[in-house]
């Protein structure tokens, strides 16, 4: 235990902060994996699929889906950038969506781990799961930086923001491409 204070003690700030977002991205999938381990009838998950694909049915264009799926992501995405309670929030929503992953996976008669290692893989996964952790982890950051009286710590939130905007922005593209062309 020793080890561990005495390295993060001797860490910069900046290092500090990439250890934190890279644990938070990690913690982020663990719990993403544990939603999609919840047990669901078949009712249930049928009830889950067709709310998920709601937004397919809503919108069936390019454009219109990708700004459906960015004012989505960015709405969760900012929650999650409150101080404490946008991390609690934030892997209260990745759980959700392990959970709705399952449900489109049982729907599709695909096996669930097959489902999550395929989502993996996809641009998507690592621009969604990058900005949402780069909102909980400054959630933790902005608390720690309020306490200490740092109010000039606001402008790197909000840095931090827009950069979460355009990333999410470019994931909504590419998820909409591959929702309507490919039919992932």
């Amino acid at each position: 235990m020793g080890d561990i204070l005495s390295f993060w003690k001797s860490a910069s700030i900046k290092r500090k902060r990439l250890y934190s977002l890279f644990f938070i991205f990690l913690l982020s999938v663990m719990v993403t994996f544990a939603g999609t381990l919840v047990p669901l009838s078949d009712e249930d998950a049928k009830m889950l699929s067709d709310n998920v694909n709601q937004i397919l049915v809503e919108n069936d264009d390019l454009g219109s889906l990708s700004v459906a799926i960015f004012v989505n992501n960015f709405r969760l995405c900012l929650l999650m950038f409150i101080p404490v309670v946008g991390a609690i929030f934030g892997m209260f929503v990745l759980f959700s969506t392990g959970v709705g992953l399952s449900a489109l996976s049982m729907t599709q008669g695909i096996p669930v781990g097959i489902a999550f290692l395929s989502l993996m893989i996809t641009p998507i996964f690592w621009i969604e799961f990058a900005s949402y952790s780069l909102g909980m982890s400054e959630s933790i950051w902005s608390f720690r930086r309020f306490t200490q009286k740092r109010w000039a710590y606001l402008a790197w939130t909000a840095i931090f923001i827009g950069m979460t905007a355009v990333l999410l922005a470019i994931g909504a593209v590419v998820e909409a491409w591959l929702l309507l062309m490919v039919g992932v």
